[in-house]
């Protein structure tokens, strides 16, 4: 097993289960890369953007299942599963690491997992064999602080657990639903969200991380594109993990022309998935 880069991939809104896109195509290609790259994950911890406390909590269960945690979408959503086994052997271990850094860990044995997680890991790994240990996360903590959460994580990748980060690399739903329903999936990229995304990949490919924690007052359009940020923060979470490194663009589409669907990498062995998932 080699160290596992770090992951954010955006899944958008709910629809990303029904309507896979790029997106989710790219995750289909992307897990079997993962595996023949650097072994099969032996678990992941997942950071979604929908698992929000005020002080970070494990989700140590035994036995998940999906959470319909969503309204005004398509039905068929909520006959979708995704039954996976939990982690909490790896709970132990993912406190004794915040502990050290002086992160305060709260520990349930309560599970379920929010579509930002099962919607992506239906197409990353359908099986859902895979133990999964949510972290859910205080969405008031700036992005400094979620690096600094995410670089305690890091010794978790040289222990096969994949990390992963759930949001979306824009985030404005109700730029989608202007108008009164969901504009086209395959409407033409917004240049709103276009210029925040490409400054974002361009601040990452040149690891500019003073620039990416202070992106709220510096990117283009931020606000716009984010009203509210909690589905940009996981990113800092597992960037952090993968350290001081440039962040990798491994995957870059839109929906619905503002929901951009970027996929990053971290980690000293990111640009090993770049390609894999384009």
């Amino acid at each position: 097993m080699n160290t596992l880069p770090p992951l954010f991939v955006s899944h958008g809104s709910p629809m990303i289960a029904l309507e896979p896109r790029e997106a989710g195509r790219a995750l289909q290609a992307l897990g079997p890369a993962i595996d023949a790259a650097f072994g099969r994950p032996r678990a992941i911890l997942a950071i979604s953007a929908h698992s929000l406390v005020r002080e970070p909590m494990l989700m140590a269960a035994a036995r998940h299942e999906a959470v319909y945690d969503f309204g005004g979408f398509d039905p068929r959503l909520y006959t979708m599963r995704y039954d996976a086994p939990g982690a909490p052997a790896l709970a132990d271990r993912v406190a004794t690491l915040l502990q050290a850094a002086g992160i305060a860990v709260h520990r349930s044995d309560e599970g379920g997992l929010d579509h930002g997680i099962w919607a992506p890991l239906r197409y990353l790994y359908p099986g859902a064999d895979i133990p999964v240990l949510p972290l859910a996360w205080p969405p008031s903590w700036t992005p400094t602080r979620l690096f600094a959460l995410g670089q305690a994580l890091a010794p978790l990748a040289d222990e096969g657990v994949l990390i992963l980060g759930s949001g979306s690399i824009t985030h404005n739903l109700r730029r989608v639903f202007a108008g009164g329903g969901l504009h086209p999936a395959d409407r033409p990229a917004t240049p709103e969200s276009a210029a925040f995304r490409d400054w974002f990949a361009e601040r990452g490919a040149t690891a500019d991380w003073d620039d990416l924690f202070g992106y709220r007052t510096r990117a283009p359009h931020a606000v716009l594109m984010h009203p509210t940020d909690e589905h940009l923060l996981p990113f800092y979470v597992a960037a952090g993990a993968g350290g001081r490194r440039p962040a990798v663009r491994i995957h870059a589409s839109l929906t619905f022309g503002d929901l951009g669907m970027d996929a990053y990498a971290f980690g000293p062995a990111a640009a090993r998935l770049a390609g894999s998932a384009a």
